[in-house]
């Protein structure tokens, strides 16, 4: 399975074009997915989500496998 990525806005006829890269043969069956983000409306909403995000359980083993991913680079210091 492949995963592609392309952010669009929603143009004033509602319909949306999708470019499909030339390695992918004609007549290939494919499944589109559409998801919409919701818009977060001021700035304190933004603020706290990133709150909440910080404390997020998933996001603090991500931040601690990158941790331990640059110990090494770390500890070597800077070379002149």
């Amino acid at each position: 399975m492949e995963a592609l990525k392309q952010i669009k806005r929603i143009p004033k006829n509602h319909e949306l074009r999708i470019k499909i890269p030339q390695n992918i043969p004609e007549n290939q069956t494919v499944e589109v997915i559409l998801i919409i983000k919701k818009r977060q409306k001021d700035f304190k909403q933004k603020i706290n989500e990133l709150k909440h995000t910080a404390k997020d359980e998933i996001f603090q083993e991500d931040m601690g496998e990158i941790s331990k991913d640059f110990e090494s680079v770390d500890s070597e210091g800077l070379v002149d």
